[in-house]
């Protein structure tokens, strides 16, 4: 039995990469039908994913509530659960409860709009990649820039293919993952590995009232760029390439240490 207690695995290969495919637009979500099967052309997929929709959780876990898990049959000849909880509960929950083993290799998305720039904060997809590579194990997130439930992922499926296959070849530097945008056009002209561009959301609340007469908001913004350069994820987009930007999760800034190390603070003398 290859896998583990919840169910019997018997029909999974035993020398095939198994991969683990998560997201954050829900089980449901056309994105993760698309990755999933895709998935299955290179190795053993189980699908752990939240029973509704969970976009700009982002690293959130459930600590104030009981998780559920609960297996579905949802698409032929794929295990598949759905979780109760964030993207990065159903990861955690994957890696101890679901799997016998840590997986070859995570997979989150394809998410239905982009994770480009500063989005990658608040992303559940990419939250979830993340807690996948704190696991230590290869991951990455996919987006596509299409928020649309009926997005055609038909462009993208190559190139999917092509990243995680040399992914599993190559593996990934402990502490990283890559998180992975593809722009909305029929045509990409192929991948650029970029950095992340500088940009915020300025954000803006819609201020309403409900029929009791209290207050209420509606969170809105601005996608605001600041960062032009031609090696960024924003340019690659825009430009009809994949953007690949490698991600950490130190989010140390070793620059700034001896910057802070000059400013003596009274606890440093001791």
């Amino acid at each position: 039995m290859h896998f583990v207690k919840i169910r019997n695995f018997a029909t999974m290969s035993t020398n095939r990469p198994i991969i683990l495919v998560v997201n954050d637009d829900g089980i449901a979500a056309p994105g993760i039908r698309v990755l999933a099967n895709l998935m299955k052309q290179l190795g053993d997929v189980v699908v752990v994913a939240p029973d509704s929709p969970q976009s700009a959780m982002g690293h959130a876990i459930t600590i104030s509530k009981p998780l559920r898990l609960e297996k579905v049959d949802v698409y032929d000849d794929i295990e598949m659960y759905q979780c109760s909880g964030t993207p990065v509960d159903c990861v955690k929950l994957a890696v101890n409860k679901v799997l016998h083993r840590k997986p070859d290799l995570c997979v989150s998305g394809i998410n239905h709009g982009s994770n480009s720039s500063i989005n990658v904060i608040y992303s559940g997809t990419m939250s979830a990649a993340m807690e996948g590579a704190i696991e230590n194990i290869p991951s990455v997130g996919f987006s596509l820039c299409d928020y649309a439930h009926q997005a055609d992922f038909e462009p993208v499926k190559k190139q999917v293919l092509e990243i995680a296959s040399l992914v599993l070849q190559n593996g990934l530097p402990q502490g990283t993952l890559l998180n992975v945008n593809f722009p909305k056009t029929p045509t990409i002209k192929g991948i650029k590995i970029c950095r992340q561009a500088l940009a915020k959301w300025k954000e803006e609340f819609d201020e309403r009232l409900d029929p009791s007469q209290r207050t209420y908001y509606w969170l809105t913004g601005v996608f605001d760029l600041f960062d032009h350069g031609q090696d960024t994820d924003e340019w690659a987009l825009a430009n009809g390439y994949t953007s690949v930007v490698p991600v950490q999760f130190d989010f140390t800034a070793h620059h700034v240490i001896n910057i802070l190390n000059t400013w003596n603070f009274d606890a440093q003398k001791g």
